[in-house]
């Protein structure tokens, strides 16, 4: 039988694995379903159709998988699926999805996701991300894996964020920021690659001048972007880092580009 604190409300329905912990004044909605080893410490609330994954372990006062911010919610099904092994500590507030997004929110594994970060409805967020303090999503919004997401940043709707990107401080961020990217400012932009965070991840040296030879391309080179896709595509063929990066920017996108100026060069290439 699963430890569950006699303070703790746990709805009829609710599905519990092995070895979960429920501690005191939680409450856990009938539709929600906790792999084995889940903690909940105390004062979590899981609502609606939540499901969290294995060994994931969630602080006070986080509320996950209530019904979405958003206007035209009329209390349709929808739902929250968040990874193993996450940690989300105190004030985490993750909510479930809208029809208009699919209704699903999704969360991937190994994330830590710091005190007041905030996960909007109809998100993707990637695996190994760290979003630190107050660190927030508007809905719709997609982060790569292993982004790193500085204290008090916030994110415009329907951004996306490439894998192993940075987000300084404070930053403001309304355009899609390439993978390995690194961003600074309010509003926000590109300051380069996220370098540092690279080598952390055991990214070698190699890999990572390639990288760089790629965004000078892209990024500091005179023509117009299809040229310099093009270019670039033809002179790293094989390089499947840059091909990530490439990928990106050609993918259909709702926001501008995010570019190492503050003005706006170059638009999404929907047009949108």
């Amino acid at each position: 039988m699963s430890p569950i604190h006699p303070t703790a409300i746990v709805e009829d329905g609710a599905a519990l694995g092995t070895g979960v912990e429920v501690g005191p004044y939680c409450h856990i909605s009938s539709g929600a379903t906790l792999d084995e080893g889940v903690r909940l410490i105390s004062h979590v609330v899981v609502g609606g159709e939540t499901h969290i994954g294995a060994q994931t372990v969630v602080h006070p006062f986080a509320a996950l998988g209530l019904p979405p911010q958003h206007a035209q919610y009329k209390g349709e099904r929808v739902r929250l699926e968040i990874g193993a092994r996450n940690v989300i500590r105190e004030n985490v507030t993750m909510h479930a999805g809208t029809p208009e997004g699919g209704a699903v929110t999704r969360v991937g594994d190994g994330g830590m996701f710091m005190v007041n970060s905030h996960v909007a409805h109809d998100c993707t967020v990637g695996n190994g991300v760290v979003f630190a303090n107050n660190a927030t999503l508007a809905g719709h919004v997609q982060i790569g894996d292993g982004a790193f997401l500085g204290g008090q940043i916030v994110i415009h709707q329907r951004t996306r964020v490439g894998a192993y990107a940075f987000l300084g401080g404070m930053a403001g961020l309304d355009a899609d920021l390439i993978p390995y990217g690194i961003v600074r400012g309010a509003p926000a932009y590109l300051a380069g690659l996220n370098i540092i965070g690279l080598r952390r991840r055991g990214f070698s040296r190699d890999r990572i001048k390639a990288m760089r030879s790629a965004y000078r391309l892209l990024f500091q080179s005179p023509g117009p972007m299809d040229q310099r896709l093009a270019e670039a595509e033809e002179d790293f063929r094989g390089n499947e880092d840059v091909k990530e990066i490439l990928d990106f920017l050609r993918a259909p996108s709702k926001r501008p580009l995010c570019t190492p100026h503050k003005h706006r060069m170059f638009q999404s290439n929907d047009g949108g």
